[in-house]
């Protein structure tokens, strides 16, 4: 047979089999996976080197006095000049006449500083009240694709230049958070699931005491078991190339959790899987040593996403503004009632033959955000994502800018972009699409913690009444 492909037809028309097949290369077997993810591993760090520095490690840009008035402290730039000349002990920054530039640590000691002499009625300092717990935020969808890590990655680069102390947690094995926050992780020892193992491990081992006092036989921890079990949390905790955002990072090993949390599950049906990684958080004091903790989780309703929504007070859910992705986070949100209410049904029949109260799993806000928004195209589609998902959307659509795809090309945050690569109205814009974002959700908690402090205050109020 040959071909009768004419310039006027589709080009699928008309293909000779025998000349597709020549065309072909032997068949694969399982070794070709090897060499390609090679190929993969190899271009993937020569690509992270173009935008790390010359050793391979990330840096991060400093900040023009212009970006520092605008964003990060409220005083004018003028004010913000005379008080560094007359306080020869602040940082000076780099630079020539009024163009300095400062580290974001700078930046911090001149927080500090306006924070005490500045004026009374600035905020310098983020809010969070004294002795809370850091709020923690899920960034959840199974769908692909939508935006899950980027908007996780700008929300914690956000709230460290706002001044607030930030653990990202890479839950995804594919670790594309690790990536853009410069993580270094060798196995699996170095992420997440040794607080899965380590919970597991404490649970056999309070198990035993019970066995020991019934004179049963104590069950065998094994050689991964036994030494999770003397693993600390605080240790999985890496440095970033930002001072106040530290990293427990991700790499393909983290995905065994997958098969070897439902194993430990059927050797225990009494150990609450889906609290292993917030017991960890809670049992190390993480919880006051952060302001916000950021869960970046796989696009699947897996047992590393129960644990990231168990642990959440608060869930993102990002969505494009099509039919498909409204489709299938309406999907998601039916499998996560579906998940959290048959753990909720299945233990709390058990916990009442004990005479135990139930329990109940609670969020302070759920909020779906459409990301890579295009108002020229999606508008109609986001307004009826908008009218079915109410008081659960965002009201703020996060553009899809030119800076955002550059941004993701260099491995980069937006606000890791130096503005001098874009004219300054391009900059504005495309900072503002996070900017929005951050504020909406900056707002959430916020609210939250100040819910909390009043209800304490109404427990203690009726304690000593």
């Amino acid at each position: 047979m040959t071909s009768s492909f004419k310039p006027d037809v589709p080009p699928y028309f008309g293909i000779d089999p025998a000349a597709a097949a020549a065309k072909l290369s032997l068949p694969s077997d399982t070794a070709r996976f090897a060499r390609a993810a090679t190929f993969a591993a190899k271009g993937r760090d020569e690509l992270k080197r173009g935008g790390h520095a010359p050793d391979g490690f990330k840096r991060l840009r400093k900040f023009s006095t212009w970006e520092i008035c605008r964003y990060l402290i409220p005083v004018a730039p003028a004010h913000f000049r005379r008080v560094l000349k007359a306080h020869s002990d602040l940082p000076q920054g780099a630079g020539e006449g009024n163009s300095k530039w400062f580290s974001l640590s700078e930046v911090i000691a001149l927080r500090d500083h306006f924070a005490t002499e500045g004026a009374a009625n600035r905020e310098y300092r983020p809010y969070r009240p004294e002795g809370a717990d850091a709020k923690v935020v899920a960034v959840a969808n199974f769908k692909g694709g939508v935006g899950k890590t980027s908007t996780c990655a700008h929300l914690a680069m956000s709230a460290a230049l706002d001044g607030y102390k930030v653990l990202v947690i890479d839950l995804d094995s594919q670790g594309s958070m690790t990536s853009i926050m410069g993580g270094q992780v060798e196995d699996e020892w170095q992420t997440a699931f040794p607080i899965l193992a380590r919970d597991f491990a404490l649970h056999l081992k309070g198990e035993n005491k019970v066995r020991a006092a019934r004179g049963e036989p104590e069950i065998q921890l094994d050689e991964t078991l036994t030494e999770a079990a003397e693993v600390s949390p605080r240790n999985l905790i890496q440095n970033t190339h930002w001072p106040n955002i530290d990293l427990i990072g991700a790499q393909l090993n983290l995905y065994w959790a997958e098969f070897q949390v439902p194993v430990w599950r059927m050797q225990s049906g009494s150990w609450a899987l889906w609290d292993g990684l917030l017991n960890g958080l809670t049992d190390s004091g993480i919880l006051q040593d952060y302001d916000i903790i950021l869960l970046d989780t796989p696009p699947a309703l897996g047992y590393l996403t129960i644990n990231a929504l168990s642990a959440a007070d608060i869930l993102l859910v990002p969505l494009g503004a099509s039919f498909l992705e409204f489709d299938s986070t309406g999907r998601f949100f039916d499998m996560l009632y579906s998940t959290f209410a048959s753990i909720e049904d299945g233990e709390n029949s058990q916990r009442r033959k004990h005479g135990l109260e139930d329990i109940r799993f609670e969020w302070d806000a759920v909020r779906t955000l459409i990301t890579r928004f295009d108002a020229a195209q999606q508008t109609d589609m986001a307004n009826v994502i908008q009218a079915y998902f109410g008081d659960l959307m965002t009201t703020f659509r996060q553009d899809l800018t030119a800076m955002v795809g550059q941004a993701g090309e260099q491995v980069n945050g937006i606000y890791e972009a130096d503005y001098r690569e874009f004219n300054r109205e391009t900059y504005v814009r495309g900072r503002e699409t996070f900017d929005r974002t951050w504020a909406e959700v900056k707002e959430i908690i916020l609210g939250a913690w100040w819910r909390d402090q009043q209800e304490l205050k109404a427990e203690g109020s009726n304690g000593q009444a």
